[in-house]
């Protein structure tokens, strides 16, 4: 046999075993690749999750409690008592409950609805805690031409004459933070600084903030250092895109895992609950590929 044929044979021999190699690399590479996306698929414990279920209106509640099981987590928020009993069926947390609030315009800011907002937070108050839930949402109102202080001496005034029977049902009373620059024109509680003030105010560990990380990026941004530095005040957290209040993905401006880290590097315990408006098509995909991305 000649050089060059024994060159031949040998690079011949050479090229089939490079094929194989390579063929036994690409389907080792798809293998982990498949693992890994199961492994993601596996949420790690760092974060509570829950989901608002009114963003999902088009999904019947049972099917929303079957999809966010099969994503991995058991809470969904603002839910309120004719509902608890399918999300019990379910084995799903109320991780924010309502139907205690008139709406999201009247509220503990302004007087004239204290009587009503009374009587209707001492008659759920007892019942959240016999269901065996613990977090009760509230709003301030809108200013109709109020200050900042005057809001405040109204707000206290209302919500110390309910502070007492949440202290002694465990609930903690959380007042949401609203953006009123786009979504809740006039809206009273549009600032941390103002929302921090009322719970010094009141001083209880049973009346807290929902700190609703998509209004006030767009009221007052610093998103971080304001968790940072005012934890102790806030006892939920909602998501959503900004602008447009869409999928938290790269098409808007927040990047959620780092806000997660802070939120969690606080000792925070609690929930999370995203609260965008899906955009795309498949809703719990959107859910899905969210609940990774704050799963840090």
């Amino acid at each position: 046999m000649s050089d060059q044929q024994s060159r031949r044979n040998a690079l011949k021999s050479l090229l089939v075993s490079s094929a194989t190699i390579a063929s036994g690399a690409s389907i080792l590479s798809f293998s982990c690749k498949e693992k890994s996306t199961e492994k993601n698929t596996m949420l790690k414990g760092n974060i509570n999750h829950s989901v608002c279920q009114w963003c999902y209106g088009s999904i019947p509640l049972d099917d929303l409690c079957i999809a966010v099981k099969k994503i991995g987590f058991s809470a969904i928020d603002l839910i309120g008592p004719k509902d608890w009993p399918t999300l019990k069926k379910h084995g799903i947390y109320s991780s924010m409950c309502n139907g205690a609030e008139i709406n999201l315009t009247d509220g503990f800011a302004e007087k004239k609805f204290h009587a009503q907002l009374i009587s209707n937070y001492n008659s759920v108050i007892p019942q959240v805690a016999a269901a065996g839930y613990k977090n009760l949402i509230c709003f301030s109102g809108n200013r109709r031409g109020m200050n900042d202080e005057t809001g405040l001496k109204n707000a206290t005034e209302g919500i110390k004459q309910i502070i007492g029977l949440a202290e002694k049902n465990g609930v903690i009373i959380q007042m949401e933070l609203l953006n009123s620059k786009i979504d809740h024109k006039d809206y009273m509680c549009d600032k941390s600084a103002w929302g921090v003030e009322l719970c010094k105010r009141v001083g209880s560990p049973n009346f807290k903030l929902l700190y609703d990380i998509y209004h006030m990026q767009i009221d007052e941004g610093d998103v971080i250092r304001t968790i940072k530095e005012n934890h102790q005040y806030f006892g939920h957290y909602h998501t959503g895109g900004v602008p447009g209040r869409h999928e938290i993905d790269e098409s808007q401006e927040l990047y959620y895992p780092a806000i997660m880290r802070a939120i969690k590097a606080t000792g925070f315990n609690d929930y999370v609950a995203q609260e965008f408006i899906p955009a795309k098509e498949d809703k719990l995909k959107s859910l899905k590929e969210a609940i990774l991305l704050c799963d840090i």
